[in-house]
């Protein structure tokens, strides 16, 4: 069974930011796949596709290891 969790982060402004996020994101446990609706003048919306339930911590942590900001989730 899938999971799927959006969050929305703000300082992505290019496909560099996008694949930086995609990658920290894919690390997590049972992340199948990330999709991101980048919007460079405002918040970014992250889609995550889970065989696990991820926590918005563990989801917080890894947006900002690679140097973004979650700023508000569904998770």
């Amino acid at each position: 069974m899938s999971h799927t969790f959006t969050v929305n982060v703000s300082g992505m402004t290019c496909g560099h930011c996008v694949s930086s996020v995609t990658e920290e994101l894919s690390g997590l446990p049972g992340v199948e796949n990330v999709a991101i609706n980048l919007n460079t003048g405002g918040l970014s919306e992250v889609t995550i596709t889970s065989t696990l339930t991820l926590d918005s911590a563990e989801i917080g942590e890894a947006v900002a290891e690679a140097g973004y900001l979650v700023v508000s989730n569904n998770a």
